[in-house]
């Protein structure tokens, strides 16, 4: 009953193969493997991007980081959700990164923000103004920080705002796979066709070790990647072991199938959950995530019973208090969060 994040979750069993095949004799280093050759060609043929240029690193926070350093100076803006991870979860890193670029947050619920609070805040972003930082790009996150999904028309119309001040849209798809099968849509119309201009493409959340695609869509950044990619510690000698997880992943389309399962179980125990007198949600359950409300009683029965899950938003909170008082909390499925599990906890909180 382990629901703390799909980061806790196991490889998948073919991920393991692949990178004992990769360890096997020689490779050249740095991203010249051969395995990487398949992978770039299967990353473009999957998002019909012939020509996007495909890196990988070891963490969603290297795909961010460097993925935006190539789209801003450090005196412009990049905004996002004021609860995106960029702000929430990685250190200033994407200030490090790009120099001291300012994120400049904007508000909306379920962690997403519209086409019109983007466009208030880059319209109240002075420009030619030596005083004020200038506009730079737009990072959107899907699925969101809440579990919300982004749909190809949201997607496009941010990124008509963004581009009517022509401003780059980065995407973090760090739950990417499970935004693109709850939302029906393929990859090319979730990203490019939309307008996104670089996605952080994510893997490690869906069944892999440690590893991340950034896809950027205008091969004409690959080269400041490149060099960034190197200068911030990121380039991997032993890089073979990068593209075979990769490989995996993308083989049979293994990406979308653990998605699938990951989100058809969030969708299992969203709607146990709600069976539970009082019980409510707190945001939408569309990808892997469930944020839900219900009694504390329920939360002590499933924690002593080894349950493991964080309290939402206030993680300061405790069992201690009346049973009926309800708690809220953030539950996160992965590719092989199992229905005998989730009966278990289902049964516990209900008592």
């Amino acid at each position: 009953m382990i629901f703390t994040s799909d980061n806790a979750s196991p490889a998948h069993p073919r991920v393991m193969e692949a990178m004992q095949r990769a360890n096997e004799g020689f490779a050249m280093p740095y991203g010249a493997d051969p395995i990487m050759e398949n992978v770039t060609a299967r990353i473009r043929e999957i998002f019909e991007a012939p020509e996007a240029a495909v890196y990988l690193v070891a963490t969603g926070t290297t795909a961010n980081v460097l993925s935006l350093a190539c789209l801003v100076e450090p005196w412009q803006t990049i905004y996002c959700h004021e609860a995106a991870h960029i702000q929430m979860d990685e250190c200033g890193a994407p200030e490090f990164y790009t120099g001291g670029a300012k994120l400049v947050l904007l508000d909306g619920d379920d962690a997403k923000f519209t086409p019109d609070t983007l466009r208030r805040a880059i319209e109240t972003t002075p420009q030619g103004f030596v005083h004020s930082v200038q506009r730079g790009a737009v990072s959107l996150t899907n699925a969101s920080e809440a579990g919300a999904v982004y749909s190809p028309a949201e997607v496009a119309a941010i990124s008509e705002v963004a581009k009517a001040f022509d401003l780059p849209l980065h995407m973090d798809g760090a739950r990417f796979a499970n935004a693109l099968v709850a939302s029906g849509a393929s990859p090319a119309e979730m990203t490019w066709k939309a307008g996104v201009d670089v996605l952080s493409f994510g893997g490690t959340k869906n069944g892999l070790i440690g590893v991340e695609a950034v896809v950027l869509f205008d091969p004409n950044r690959a080269w400041e990647f490149e060099l960034r990619r190197k200068r911030g510690g990121h380039l991997f000698s032993k890089h073979r072991y990068l593209s075979a997880q990769m490989e995996a992943y993308l083989d049979g389309d293994l990406w979308l199938e653990m998605a699938r399962a990951a989100n058809r179980a969030a969708g299992r125990l969203s709607k146990g959950i709600l069976t539970i007198p009082g019980a409510s949600l707190v945001h939408p359950t569309q990808a892997n995530a469930v944020f839900a409300s219900w009694p504390r009683g329920g939360h002590r029965r499933a924690q002593q019973a080894g349950a493991a899950y964080y309290f939402w938003p206030d993680m300061n909170a405790t069992l201690d208090g009346p049973d009926e008082e309800m708690i809220s909390a953030r539950l996160v499925c992965s590719w092989c969060t199992g229905d005998e599990d989730i009966d278990r906890f289902l049964d516990l909180i209900s008592g």
